[in-house]
């Protein structure tokens, strides 16, 4: 027992360190164009059109799309890495070799969802220290703040692997996040809020899971919510939940990895 729990957390470590040590070496592909895309909202969105809108729900508009500036970035960045290094993995027929191994299926899995939550917290930090240089930066509630970024990186990081598993060609790693991904994420309250919205918007918005981690985030930031914080941690971690169950079911059957 004591053996194999031991293979089991270095064949953790080793796939956790992999992932990190990618993500650091090509740091100018993952983690400068976050940076700079932030720089870009914080510009034009904060200095630029902000002072024309003035506040959002109280709280001037610049400090108001921080937080989800930096969860914008957290999920882009957290599912991106899961992703493609999945699908990397299966085109060069590493995952093979993985699944032959001594290691369990849950290791494997951990593996590759810490690597996304990692990039996806250190994407975070960064935007983060990017906003201070445009506003100060307040954060009420830290812990609750922390839970939902490390919560938020999870989810997406586990919606990644998916994307990786059905993936078949490079260009399928794209669709997820040009045609679905994306568009929740602007519609997510990113730059608004939800109550400007006609009423039949605002229903269809509380069926977007990223308005609840937008939503919870900004709570724990300035206080300021449109749900309640505990509706939107159960809808979150029902999410992660079932994406875990069914992430770990199909990689124990082999879907789009074996012939």
């Amino acid at each position: 027992m004591t053996s194999t729990f031991n293979i089991n957390l270095i064949g953790l470590y080793t796939i956790l360190r992999r992932e990190i040590t990618r993500f650091l070496r090509i740091w100018s592909q993952t983690l400068l164009p976050s940076m700079i895309s932030t720089t870009l909202y914080f510009i034009i969105f904060g200095n630029l059109i902000g002072p024309r809108i003035g506040e959002m729900d109280g709280i001037r508009y610049i400090e108001y799309i921080v937080s989800g500036l930096i969860m914008m970035a957290i999920i882009t960045n957290s599912y991106g890495n899961v992703v493609a290094s999945f699908f990397s993995a299966k085109f060069q027929r590493n995952i093979e070799e993985m699944l032959v191994s001594p290691l369990s299926h849950q290791t494997i899995l951990w593996g590759f969802i810490l690597g996304g939550v990692a990039r996806g917290v250190v994407v975070g930090i960064l935007v983060t220290i990017i906003s201070m240089f445009f506003t100060k930066l307040h954060i009420l509630h830290v812990g609750l703040t922390v839970l939902i970024g490390i919560l938020s990186a999870l989810l997406f990081s586990l919606a990644g692997l998916m994307n990786g598993i059905f993936s078949k060609k490079f260009d399928d790693i794209n669709i997820v996040p040009t045609f679905i991904l994306t568009p929740l994420t602007y519609l997510g309250g990113v730059f608004y809020s939800i109550d400007l919205l006609p009423r039949f918007w605002q229903g269809a918005t509380y069926g977007n899971p990223i308005f609840y981690l937008i939503d919870a985030f900004r709570f724990g930031m300035l206080g300021d919510s449109f749900v309640d914080i505990n509706l939107s941690l159960s809808v979150t971690m029902s999410f992660i939940l079932v994406l875990y169950i069914l992430s770990l079911w199909l990689l124990k059957k082999g879907v789009g990895i074996k012939s």
